[in-house]
């Protein structure tokens, strides 16, 4: 899923998001949405779908992983989480309960429980808090959500969140606790913070062993090609990250054969395509002497032109994998990737 965090994929417009990327399902930011343009507006233009001209899917995370961030700024209690806004310094404060409300509000199509996301490292004691307060507040997400219908005309699909940090015997915990939740899919967090692949591999597999093979188990903020392709070897099958849109604008672009710095003075005389393997609209007209120009120009159209490449991609990229899949020949698949890589 590409990240449109504030009702926007950085360097796109929706068209060319359409056109050229084909999404199904993007996703959109609760906590940013929520400071700004703020859940009125929102709601007075009928919902985010309508506020941002997308009429295809939209997930909406908790906002937890942004409090998670904003560690100097505030304080985790039962009841919820106080903190500071990084737009204004004003005080605000995220609840099951809120959160679920303001989620309704905006209408995404999936919707996310309300966790507290751990950081890496910590201690064993803080983490096994850490993973019972997430499931006391998926109690209270669900519970208001009882309470209160989905708005403009559509249901929500709600995901709860598997945490417990690099921990067997939590991850273990919080998976069958979250299986016996009965949701639709099913997310796992608190990993991609800095751990080892390894690690997060391994966690990986471990939940998706417990959580139900016929709903979608969602990893969230993973990651690079190697580790999305080693997630789905494990059983996951939903991503999102950052990635693609930030490293593009910083020159960053994915290809086949590895990460392309366009920067670089090596390309300034190259008119050979970016990746001739690419259907990219990028890859179709320009040059890599062109990409090198406007990125040495600080030229928008160069951030533009690598964000529908990498964004493109990480589709073909899914899409590769799915064909792997449903033929049986993921692991052929993989070893021609990484062979891909190394020539």
């Amino acid at each position: 899923m590409p990240v449109g965090t504030v009702a926007s994929v950085k360097g796109v417009h929706q068209r060319e998001l359409k056109e050229e990327i084909d999404p199904d399902v993007i996703l959109g930011n609760t906590y940013h949405l929520y400071l700004r343009p703020k859940t009125t507006i929102l709601e007075e233009a009928g919902g985010l779908h309508k506020f941002m001209g997308w009429d295809r899917k939209i997930l909406t995370d908790s906002g937890g992983y942004q409090v998670y961030s904003l560690s100097d700024n505030r304080k985790i209690k039962e009841e919820g989480v106080k903190f500071k806004s990084h737009i204004d310094g004003s005080l605000h404060v995220f609840t099951p309960e809120n959160v679920m409300e303001i989620q309704r509000t905006i209408g995404a199509d999936i919707i996310m429980a309300f966790d507290e996301c751990t950081p890496y490292p910590c201690d064993y004691q803080y983490a096994k808090r850490s993973m019972h307060l997430t499931h006391r507040w998926l109690e209270r997400c669900i519970a208001h959500l009882e309470k209160v219908p989905p708005r403009y005309g559509y249901s929500q699909s709600f995901f709860p969140i598997v945490q417990g940090s690099t921990f067997k015997d939590l991850r273990k915990q919080s998976a069958e606790y979250i299986a016996g939740a009965g949701a639709e899919g099913n997310a796992i967090g608190g990993l991609s913070v800095g751990e080892p692949a390894e690690e997060m591999y391994a966690m990986a597999e471990l939940v998706c062993d417990i959580l139900p093979q016929d709903k979608p188990r969602y990893l969230m903020g993973v990651g690079k090609p190697g580790d999305i392709l080693e997630a789905v070897r494990r059983g996951i099958d939903m991503f999102d990250c950052v990635l693609p849109t930030r490293n593009a604008r910083n020159g960053h672009l994915f290809t086949r054969t590895g990460v392309i710095k366009i920067r670089n003075a090596v390309h300034r005389h190259d008119i050979s395509p970016l990746d001739a393997s690419c259907d990219c609209y990028t890859c179709s007209h320009f040059s890599r002497a062109y990409l090198h120009h406007l990125d040495r120009c600080n030229e928008i159209l160069g951030s533009q032109l690598n964000t529908i490449h990498n964004l493109r991609y990480f589709q073909r990229l899914m899409a590769d994998i799915r064909e792997a899949v449903d033929a049986g020949g993921l692991d052929d698949f993989a070893a021609d990737f990484y062979a891909a890589l190394e020539s």
